[in-house]
């Protein structure tokens, strides 16, 4: 199985810090956000892992290299203008091949070991979710989880309101007949739950979405008083 990080966002609500670091690429605990994400794909077997990249993409090839210091192969992909979540999958999907794959946002912080995620068979379904809890500043949530299925809120179902980590298995296929260019995912993943085609989880462990200057100071120094193990 196959692995991508998104890590080609602008990283905004992260400056300064972002002026010259691409956001993965900023520490907690003592090593990159990013990093974190690769020794544990590494850790359960994954070692094929794409990454996009255009803000300060060169940085993050060359801090990062071919992953062979962290016993894993990087695959990049540089995509120049950011193409969002969507349109850089799509134009990663040569590297990616033709199934399933780990699907991981660059910018959060996550105690899951990712290891349930290789037991995920998506048989007819496109995409499965991992959601957690609502973070404080998102407290309404994403999707509405109901009989291990994702839903969107339009559609009603009676269930739990979550939001959605970042962390995702991906089939290729949700993306066939479309074409490259600047797409986001949610409207991709709405479409496919209107079908009842995206299963999903809610996470058992630690989730941070690493936002703002304040929750990558706050998550560091709670990393480093081991706050999480």
């Amino acid at each position: 199985m196959k692995a991508m990080i998104l890590a080609a966002g602008l990283g905004n609500r992260m400056r300064p810090l972002t002026l010259h670091t691409p956001k993965p690429l900023l520490e907690v605990g003592g090593k990159p956000l990013i990093v974190w994400h690769i020794e544990k794909l590494q850790k359960i077997g994954v070692t094929e892992i794409v990454i996009n990249t255009a803000w300060l993409g060169e940085k993050l090839a060359t801090t990062l290299g071919d992953g062979s210091k962290f016993g894993v192969t990087i695959l990049w992909s540089h995509e120049g203008e950011g193409l969002e979540t969507a349109g850089g999958i799509i134009n990663a999907l040569p590297l990616l091949g033709d199934e399933p794959f780990i699907l991981v946002n660059g910018d959060v912080w996550t105690t899951m070991d990712f290891s349930s995620l290789l037991n995920v068979h998506l048989g007819d379904k496109q995409a499965h979710l991992v959601l957690v809890e609502n973070p404080p500043q998102h407290q309404k949530g994403d999707f509405i989880l109901s009989n291990n299925l994702a839903h969107t809120f339009e559609q009603g179902q009676i269930g739990e309101a979550l939001t959605y980590s970042g962390v995702a298995v991906l089939a290729p296929q949700m993306f066939n007949g479309l074409e490259n260019g600047k797409r986001p995912l949610a409207p991709l993943l709405k479409q496919a739950m209107q079908q009842q085609q995206v299963s999903a989880e809610k996470l058992q462990g630690i989730w941070v979405d690493v936002g703002t200057p304040e929750r990558l100071e706050q998550l560091d120094q709670q990393i480093k008083q081991n706050k999480f193990s």
